[in-house]
């Protein structure tokens, strides 16, 4: 099973690991995109993959029902940075983080429905601030983005993908879904109902043990616990019909602005 290395997947695995939740499952880190590709190339049966990931696949894989990344407005994770207002980033130019294509996405959704500006993108693995030394702006997920969030940066504008999408649709944003290949989902139905119900317990615990969680991560990532605790507030890890909706509102602005060939469906386990 694919294991994202951010600290957005804290709570998630947080029980999982400690408290013994987790059937023997090996796990395999790496970034969103690095683990879609091992999913779909058979080397992972289950992982968590970019949102728009399982929009183009989304006939060779199935759901896990319960669970998520997402966010309810602000995420605190997913940043434009930039050397100019959102609103005056017409014709320049943005770099692209490589490790979420949600993210890359929802950034050009919400330039061109909400801000109606059309820049130039490029793609690179760079940090922000290399990035920007050559670029306008860029696009910066993970917990670089937590860390930036939190700081204030000189002559620089920060923008809130999370808070952007719920600003533009009133919806709630999906950013990452746990797929399962179908071959494995057919062939292993108790295995993976038990993997659907261990993230659930774990999801459980973590919510109720918030400040354990971020005193834990803090240790392991020099960071405010506080500031942890925050953050994982702002995450929600639910995949109720609420963040569906918020899902399929995504899904069809992609289709209409040609990102998704085809509106997909929501398969489920």
């Amino acid at each position: 099973m694919g294991h994202i290395e951010y600290l957005n997947c804290l709570p998630l695995y947080y029980g999982l690991e400690s408290k013994g939740f987790l059937p023997k499952i090996k796990l395999i880190n790496g970034k969103p995109t690095e683990l879609s590709k091992m999913l779909l190339e058979g080397q992972l049966d289950i992982a968590p993959i970019p949102s728009i990931e399982y929009g183009r696949h989304f006939k060779k894989l199935k759901l896990l029902s319960d669970i998520s990344i997402s966010s309810d407005g602000e995420v605190k994770s997913i940043l434009l940075v930039s050397k100019y207002p959102i609103d005056m980033l017409d014709k320049k130019t943005i770099c692209l983080t490589s490790a979420s294509a949600t993210s890359q996405v929802l950034l050009k959704l919400i330039l061109s429905l909400k801000y109606h500006q059309k820049p130039g993108y490029v793609q690179s693995s760079d940090s922000y601030d290399r990035a920007l030394k050559d670029f306008d702006a860029a696009l910066v997920i993970g917990d670089e983005a937590l860390d930036l969030y939190y700081h204030k940066l000189k002559g620089i504008y920060k923008y809130d993908l999370g808070k952007e999408y719920k600003e533009l649709t009133g919806e709630k944003m999906v950013f990452a879904v746990w797929a399962v290949r179908n071959e494995f989902a057919d062939k292993n139905p108790e295995l993976t109902k038990a993997l659907d119900q261990a993230f659930g317990h774990s999801i459980a615990y973590s919510k109720k043990c918030l400040c354990e969680v971020a005193h834990y991560g803090a240790k392991r990532h020099l960071l405010d616990k506080d500031i942890l605790k925050s953050y994982f507030d702002a995450l929600r890890f639910d995949f109720n019909k609420e963040y569906q909706k918020g899902l399929m509102c995504y899904y069809q602005k992609a289709v209409d602005q040609g990102y998704l060939k085809e509106l997909p469906t929501l398969n489920f386990c």
